[in-house]
């Protein structure tokens, strides 16, 4: 017997075996459970969103040491690093727009534009331009 004759017939067998599973009726009911956690979630608090970032700017400072700085689309907000891929080391608030940045550890930014005024606890006060 050739290859071709026994993969023909192994073939065959293999469609004759597999035709009467296509004809057998499987119902499928939906979960009737429910989430575990519709309870829990319905008595959850309503979640705020951050602000957006409006812009982030590189600010290189006196001692030519670079700051980051995001600046938040509700205008009192400011995220601060201290290297471009690291998380922020602070966030910083202003009283009101236009007001400068500030947080209790001591951090503090005036301005946000092509020059700023930056005070960190280890660096002191420097100004730093973008």
């Amino acid at each position: 017997m050739s290859r071709t004759t026994i993969l023909t017939a192994a073939f065959c067998l293999t469609a004759l075996v597999a035709v009467p599973a296509c004809n057998e009726t499987k119902t499928v009911t939906a979960n009737t459970v429910g989430d575990p956690q519709a309870t829990e979630l319905a008595k959850a608090q309503p979640v705020e969103l951050p602000p957006a970032i409006r812009s982030s700017k590189t600010y290189r400072c006196k001692d030519n040491s670079i700051v980051y700085v995001s600046f938040l689309e509700d205008d009192v907000s400011a995220l601060v690093r201290d290297k471009e891929e690291e998380p922020p080391i602070a966030k910083l608030k202003a009283p009101k727009p236009g007001e400068p940045f500030v947080n209790e550890d001591g951090f503090k930014l005036s301005g946000s534009g092509s020059s700023v005024t930056y005070t960190s606890p280890d660096s002191g006060t420097l100004t730093c331009k973008g």
